[in-house]
């Protein structure tokens, strides 16, 4: 593409050594330039992209895109492009550069704190049930048809986006659920998506540590519904039992359908029943209803459905469609997933990392065991402190015995953490409700030892998460694989 199609969307302030090359490739990593690309200096959280403009001008690059500043430094033969920001510059360069894929798809965006993942999930079953080719971009896995790929962050940065729905496209995908994090919006990461359809599944307190503030989370989460660069045509599904999501109907101008089981929606469940082996519950809309019979356990699933359920009604599903493939879904890796090596009790390990999460998800658990209800839970490093004294709370509080423990504790030391999250539990409860173990296996280890016939383990934080990030380093540590051991060692020493 010539370096002037490549900007003709670009607002530029200023343009250095002009020339109209063919960019061959675009890149926001100096280590992986290559001759003939446009390179962008993008202004980090750890690090500044301009600190590296020479390594990048030596490996070949024609253009560099600075934000605001000139750099002296860039040599006569090298164009250099300033403007006001170059994550979106990068974002509007990657659209033009891969021919607007998005444009080519049925593109669904989901975001909210929790639920994303289990929704795109459901998104796709019924949208492979209408008979399309279906792709999945989130936190656990990206999917390609019937092909599963790794995931490094939950929404990719602009230009990895563009160049995954362009391999989507190409690939004869039809229909693409992506989760939609508050970061890959403030980041400007979707920017240029055109999106078909988008969904709001609820906000509470995370991410603090980024958005400073729950009204600048709540800013980020909703302009997906107010801005008009995601789409001009798209659609809105709204979970109305959501105070924010209240917000965004009253706010958004998008047409949109509500759904909700506790106030009056568009789409509503009627009739739910809770139940050990899954939900049942009648889903209503103006044009029908249908019964569901769904694997999926606890009423935060409820809410996913009926999300779903709303998107299948955009795409034009039939009722049977939307009933089979909500029935169909057996769960979502790291989401609720039972473990089991033949133990008389529950062991479940699920990804539930803010105070709201734990909550539902201990709710659920109650639903599912006759007897205690016994729980694994940390709190991240480096992240959001503020919910560390709730997580401890709501923990011990609705749970029968907690076993506060590390999660990821990345630069931070973990029992500075644990002690955070004692402050919301110090004094409000007996000592015999809750223990300290720092390392997370014998910590897992424990609660599996503690466990009676009836009873469940809950293990939350982690759920599919393959790794524990301790200071700089990533150890290998995925809590579905030490809940086997554990139970194997547990069960083995009884027998």
């Amino acid at each position: 593409m010539l370096f002037s199609e490549l900007i003709s969307n670009v607002n530029v302030l200023e343009v250095k050594n002009y020339r109209d090359p063919e960019i061959k490739g675009l890149s926001y990593d100096s280590r992986l330039v290559k001759p003939g690309e446009a390179f962008f200096c993008i202004e980090g959280i750890k690090t500044d992209g301009h600190l590296y403009i020479k390594e990048a001008v030596k490996r070949g690059a024609e253009v560099v895109f600075t934000q605001k500043v000139s750099y002296e430094d860039i040599p006569e033969n090298v164009t250099e492009i300033q403007v006001a920001d170059s994550r979106l510059a990068l974002a509007q360069c990657a659209c033009a550069f891969y021919s607007n894929p998005s444009r080519d798809l049925f593109l669904v965006g989901v975001t909210g704190t929790n639920g994303k993942t289990t929704t795109c999930f459901l998104i796709e079953k019924i949208l492979s049930r209408m008979g399309m080719k279906t792709g999945i971009i989130g936190t656990i896995e990206n999917h390609i048809g019937s092909r599963i790929e790794p995931v490094i962050r939950t929404t990719p940065e602009s230009l990895d986006l563009q160049k995954l729905l362009r391999r989507m496209v190409d690939e004869k995908v039809e229909a693409v659920a992506m989760e939609v994090s508050s970061h890959g919006l403030e980041l400007e990461r979707v920017k240029g998506c055109e999106f078909d359809v988008v969904v709001f599944t609820n906000l509470t307190q995370d991410h603090l540590d980024f958005h400073l503030s729950i009204e600048e989370y709540f800013s980020a989460k909703s302009s997906l519904f107010m801005e008009a660069d995601y789409g001009e045509d798209r659609k809105a599904i709204i979970n109305i039992d959501d105070d924010f999501g209240v917000r965004i109907f009253g706010e958004s101008n998008l047409p949109s359908m509500t759904y909700g089981i506790e106030r009056n929606a568009d789409i509503m469940a009627r009739d739910v029943s809770l139940l050990p082996e899954g939900n049942r519950f009648l889903l209503k809309w103006p044009g029908g209803e249908i019964l569901v019979e769904s694997k999926l356990k606890g009423k935060f699933n409820v809410y996913n459905c009926l999300a779903a359920a709303g998107v299948g009604l955009e795409a034009g599903a039939k009722k049977e469609d939307i009933k089979l493939a909500l029935g169909e879904m057996e769960g979502v890796p790291g989401r609720f997933e039972s473990i089991y090596c033949g133990q008389p009790f529950e062991v479940v390990v699920d990804y539930a990392h803010t105070p709201e999460g734990v909550k539902g998800l201990l709710e659920t658990s109650r639903q599912v065991c006759d007897g205690r209800v016994i729980l694994v839970v940390g709190c991240g490093g480096d992240r959001d402190r503020s919910k560390r004294p709730l997580m401890g709370k709501i923990g011990v509080e609705m749970s029968d015995f907690c076993i506060l423990t590390s999660d990821n504790p990345r630069g931070e030391e973990p029992m500075s953490i644990i002690e955070m999250m004692l402050e919301g539990v110090r004094g409000e409860f007996p000592p015999s409700r809750y223990a300290v173990e720092v390392d997370r296996r014998k910590a897992i280890r424990k609660a599996v030892e503690e466990a009676k016939p009836g009873d469940v383990v809950v293990i939350a934080g982690k759920g599919h998460e393959k790794e524990q990030l301790i200071g700089n380093k990533a150890i290998p540590f995925d809590d579905r694989e030490v809940a086997t051991d554990c139970l194997k060692e547990v069960m083995g020493a009884k027998a």
